[in-house]
């Protein structure tokens, strides 16, 4: 009997739908050659029921979705929404429901693939980023006073618990230790200039180290740490970094990766649900082109496959997905792959075989 998995579908906005139908291709392709059965059902989600229906997440979808296995986000938003509503009301509600409080950001170079970084290639692009995904600068503290006058006040506040910060850095301690990698974690932080929060961070990360002496640490300042990605990427291993820094750093790491073309992400909740998304956004001017590529969400699903445990089909899909960028496809750019979208998911399903 196959071993079957409740996968929610969001297909999204803009391009989201047209990537999440090749890696639920690669997906089915997967569950044909193993003993994995995946369900999925789709949830209407996203800036076109917003324009529609005046609808963003209803409180039973959010039920629905604490009961399921995984979630496959294709992108949300919309040229027709005004920024911050789907972001706010969507995203980051999912993120907070769900309590989705690791945001897991692997970023690696793969043979055949482009880097803007001069003399650098895939050994030396190959680290992973846990970001704290529920806390800091993304919780919503904070206000206006006296706006619209000369006198204005705009105070946005960083909430940080010590809760919040004790499981995010236990989880980049315990995914360090099982990483096949250098077993060096690296804390991102200001503590020279953000006191309490840095101080609180710093001193948590100290106190679990002794919990795992087996991991090298170190620390380094954002902006410190943004210049050494570029400059010397092959000394990292994992990076642990709250909200606001992770958002800020992980897309240095898709550009050094090659691209959002490959990026991919996950939202983890490692005692409940997860959501995996191709972090490059909903790219509307590319809608039913069929030019997007759809890696990167193929990518995600490849991540999903780890996260459910299924290590064997995950690492076939990564296999496949290295073998189309190295040998198939001439750029991962966007109308520049010399495939359409559907013949890139096409692609992977045959060298999975």
């Amino acid at each position: 009997m196959k071993k079957a998995y409740r996968i929610a579908v969001i297909p999204g906005d803009g391009t989201g739908p047209e990537v999440v139908a090749e890696g639920i291709k690669v997906l089915k392709a997967v569950s044909k050659q193993s003993s994995l059965d995946f369900q999925f059902k789709t949830f209407d989600i996203g800036g076109e029921r917003y324009l529609r229906e005046g609808v963003l997440v209803a409180d039973d979808e959010i039920s629905q979705l604490k009961r399921i296995d995984a979630i496959f986000l294709g992108a949300i938003g919309h040229p027709g929404v005004k920024p911050g509503i789907l972001e706010r009301e969507i995203l980051l509600k999912l993120r907070f429901e769900l309590d989705l409080y690791i945001n897991l950001r692997p970023v690696a170079l793969f043979a055949g693939v482009d880097t803007p970084l001069k003399g650098k290639g895939p050994g030396d692009i190959d680290f992973v980023v846990v970001r704290e995904n529920s806390e800091g600068m993304y919780a919503g503290g904070g206000g206006f006073f006296k706006k619209g006058t000369p006198d204005e006040i705009a105070i946005q506040e960083s909430v940080n618990t010590r809760k919040g910060v004790e499981r995010c850095n236990r989880y980049a301690f315990e995914y360090c230790r099982k990483r096949d990698g250098k077993k060096r974690l690296t804390l991102c932080g200001k503590n020279n200039v953000l006191i309490y929060e840095s101080d609180l961070w710093y001193r948590v990360f100290q106190e679990l180290h002794e919990d795992y002496p087996d991991i090298t640490v170190n620390y380094q300042h954002v902006d410190a740490l943004c210049m050494w990605m570029i400059k010397n990427p092959e000394q990292f291993d994992v990076i642990v970094t709250n909200n606001l820094f992770g958002d800020i750093i992980t897309d240095i790491g898709a550009i050094i990766q090659g691209g959002l073309g490959i990026a991919a992400g996950g939202n983890i909740n490692p005692e409940g649900t997860a959501m995996f998304e191709p972090i490059g956004g909903s790219a509307p001017k590319y809608a039913g082109l069929g030019q997007i590529n759809p890696l990167a969400a193929i990518s995600a699903a490849q991540m999903m496959l780890e996260y459910l445990g299924e290590n064997e089909a995950a690492e076939r899909l990564l296999g496949a997905i290295k073998s189309v960028v190295n040998e198939k496809i001439i750029s991962l750019d966007a109308g520049k792959m010399g495939y359409s979208t559907s013949e890139v998911g096409d692609l992977v399903v045959r060298c999975l075989t």
